[in-house]
């Protein structure tokens, strides 16, 4: 809709994990090094945590584009609650027949396949997001299949990403064996308002922007509401974009923002995260009596 009046080759702010759009962040920039790290010194197991929205999938992405032939890699992206067998999720992994199998039969089709990986020269990798719904039994159960590792080389290798709830349930005591596993382990903190602002204006020049059409006084209205949470940024500067192009404003200005956030407040679902947010509400009621007074 307002790609071409902007400019813009296509949207900047999706809210879909396009690793082409990944900012290098210190933060972003060392979470990628770190588990790229493990996969070249075949660590055990990488762990990686960072808030709803944080950009922990996209960096998955950006790892699964970087990762050659030599390595086999099975992706569960949607463990939940009701996960199920463990061994069946990996099978499917791995594209590996398991429906109708028992555990052992799973377990036993697993180890020839990571072996005959092993065979052909070629590691296996397994990477499961959103790793904090696993229960510790199916952490547990995890640490029991890293036991394929045998001698000097690790033929299968855990990658688990998931919100900070996974580092609480990594430290239960009965998880211990398993923490004392973790090689690589980074948690993903929000962004800083001077990465919110270069955030800002890395993915617009992506877009085929030409100049700043966000001004510094917006970036920071952006930061303050969305506690620098890259997928929250997003929502608000594709609102504040559409918003612009309603209004063919050149530019997105710190009170078009306010219109957005005051918005998206009253919908009542957009989460309030960010650093002086009581006083970014303030600001927004004291703008909204301003205005009530001028019309009545």
């Amino acid at each position: 809709m307002y790609e071409s009046f902007y400019g813009l080759s296509e949207k900047p702010f999706s809210l879909l994990p396009d690793p082409g759009f990944l900012y290098p962040s210190k933060k972003h920039h060392m979470a990628l090094t770190m588990l790229q790290y493990g996969l070249m010194n075949q660590v055990g197991i990488s762990v990686v945590t960072g808030e709803v929205g944080a950009g922990k999938t996209t960096i998955i992405r950006k790892l699964l584009s970087e990762i050659d032939d030599s390595v086999s890699v099975g992706l569960i992206s949607n463990s939940h609650q009701s996960f199920g067998e463990l061994l069946e999720w990996v099978s499917m992994a791995f594209n590996l027949e398991y429906k109708g199998k028992d555990k052992v039969t799973l377990y036993d089709g697993f180890l020839n396949y990571v072996i005959d990986q092993y065979a052909k020269s070629k590691r296996t990798v397994l990477i499961i997001d959103e790793a904090q719904n696993l229960t510790p039994a199916t952490l547990e159960e995890l640490r029991m299949l890293s036991n394929i590792n045998a001698d000097k080389d690790q033929v299968l290798q855990l990658i688990l990403v998931g919100q900070p709830e996974l580092r609480d349930t990594l430290q239960r005591r009965d998880l211990r064996q398993f923490a004392q596993r973790v090689s690589v382990d980074f948690h993903l903190e929000p962004l800083q308002v001077d990465e919110t602002k270069a955030y800002i204006l890395y993915r617009l020049k992506l877009s085929g922007a030409d100049h700043d059409i966000f001004d510094d006084e917006s970036c920071e209205l952006i930061w303050r509401y969305s506690g620098g949470i890259p997928r929250l940024i997003n929502t608000l500067c594709d609102t504040a974009l559409v918003y612009g192009y309603a209004e063919q404003l050149s530019a997105i200005t710190k009170s078009l923002i306010e219109d957005v956030i005051r918005d998206k407040h009253h919908g009542g679902i957009f989460p309030q995260f960010g650093e002086n947010l009581e006083k970014v509400e303030t600001e927004i009621n004291t703008q909204n009596d301003r205005i009530k007074k001028k019309y009545i």
